[in-house]
């Protein structure tokens, strides 16, 4: 059975066919009326969602489908203290697909290590987001034509993004792919990103706190919100929320092909008048996730006898996930797993020794 938890669980190749399908169905959405006729979609938002949510619900209908499930953590029996995994088995048993968002990073890992259908991950805390990462990469083949040869501009919140540390894991496995991280000091790529997808990809990047410096050079430029939810600190994020807005006087010295790109939802760092501009691709690209999430659901429903590798981790009683975000920490009779580097299988991230 096959899970995403991860864009990488997909090879490039699997993400070339599902763009292929995508295509296909915004060209002859008639051939896919009922192919997931009889199917249950299982919706499971513990967070705050609507372009995911609502994008999976219409993609699920748009199929044949028929969609269940809760769109907050206060209406499911998580509020009385049910587990993730025991939520799991139960929509597992009353559906033929689920997708979840998730506050905790490394809630879907511990979902596919119970579920009896196939998961998807539709954001678990500032971790990953792929079925985003699916639909930017959707919009990229659209708007440019290629994955390769790109200088790609990413600008916001680079420590928390989820959005931006699927993209820059996806985009790393192509050619002469060059990234400019635009973010305050304090909102960073997390070293364990360069580590796992720059360096080990063999990127080339440059870090700037600058927007304005590093525009005229982009193909593509991602912008990102400041998320206020993930500050501790309500006085850090209100110091750095402003750091940067996309302005049309700002556009003036981009290229005539620049494709400006946003995960949505926005705040105030995109002014609305960029809204008019044709370099303005974000409202396409949320269009866009439903036909990626359509190709996604048929995929998956298709999938048989596939391994989910991340739920093979190693028990070792003498480390401990220090990331205060990971599931491992709060749920409740689940094996604490690391990888043979040391690494927490839910959250990825390096363990201490106790």
């Amino acid at each position: 059975m096959r899970n995403l938890v991860n864009i990488l669980d997909l090879t490039t190749e699997e993400i070339d066919e599902l763009i292929k399908v995508a295509s296909d169905i915004i060209d002859n959405p008639e051939l896919y009326v009922n192919t997931c006729r009889g199917k249950i979609l299982g919706t499971l938002f513990f967070e705050p969602s609507t372009r995911t949510r609502l994008s999976f619900t219409s993609a699920m209908m748009s199929l044949g489908g028929n969609v269940l499930g809760f769109s907050q953590a206060a209406s499911s029996s998580i509020s009385k203290g049910e587990t993730v995994a025991d939520t799991i088995r139960m929509v597992s048993a009353y559906s033929d697909i689920i997708v979840m968002r998730h506050p905790k990073e490394g809630a879907p890992v511990v979902a596919s290590g119970v579920s009896s259908v196939p998961v998807i991950n539709a954001c678990d805390g500032g971790h990953f987001h792929p079925t985003q990462t699916l639909t930017d990469l959707l919009t990229i083949k659209k708007k440019k034509g290629r994955f390769d040869n790109l200088t790609v501009g990413i600008c916001g919140d680079l420590k928390y993004g989820r959005t931006v540390h699927s993209l820059i894991s996806a985009l790393a496995r192509y050619e002469n792919v060059r990234f400019v991280l635009i973010s305050p000091e304090e909102l960073a790529l997390p070293d364990y990103v360069k580590d796992e997808y720059l360096f080990g990809g063999g990127c080339e990047y440059v870090e700037t706190e600058s927007l304005e410096r590093a525009i005229p050079g982009l193909d593509i430029l991602y912008m990102t919100r400041i998320q206020a939810e993930r500050f501790e600190s309500r006085e850090e994020y209100e110091r750095l929320k402003d750091s940067y807005i996309l302005t049309a006087e700002k556009l003036e010295m981009a290229k005539d092909d620049l494709s400006i790109l946003h995960p949505l939802p926005r705040v105030n760092e995109i002014d609305v008048d960029v809204d008019d501009d044709p370099r303005a691709d974000y409202f396409d690209q949320a269009m866009y996730g439903r036909y990626i999430r359509m190709a996604l659901i048929l995929m998956l429903l298709k999938s048989k006898g596939v391994e989910d590798v991340r739920t093979a981790g190693i028990e070792n009683p003498r480390l401990v996930c220090k990331n205060p975000h990971c599931i491992s920490l709060t749920e409740r009779g689940i094996k604490h797993l690391f990888d043979e580097e040391g690494r927490c299988i839910y959250c990825d991230q390096t363990a201490e020794e106790r």
